[in-house]
């Protein structure tokens, strides 16, 4: 799979680090108790379709990007700076 860097053009994926889903979680109150915390780092959707997560180019630019892609296609539809991305 290759991901379209907005700073360094299209690139092979080993150059990027996968960091999760690009949407904001919801913290637990530090007193929230084992269960909140445990739910909080662990249990994260696994959507089929579109997805907008984010990766870090760190064999490159060492930019923050947004990439939009299908998790059923394999397609990659296009990616952002973070900066530059929509929340």
């Amino acid at each position: 799979m290759r991901l379209p860097c907005p700073i360094c053009g299209d690139r092979d994926l080993r150059e990027f680090t996968y960091k999760g889903a690009a949407v904001a979680l919801d913290r637990p109150n530090p007193d929230a108790g084992e269960t909140a915390w445990d739910d909080y780092l662990h249990l994260r959707d696994n959507p089929a379709g579109e997805t907008r997560d984010l990766w870090y180019h760190g064999a490159g630019c060492t930019a923050w990007l947004v990439v939009e892609r299908n998790t059923l296609t394999h397609e990659v539809i296009g990616a952002k700076l973070t900066s530059e991305a929509k929340t």
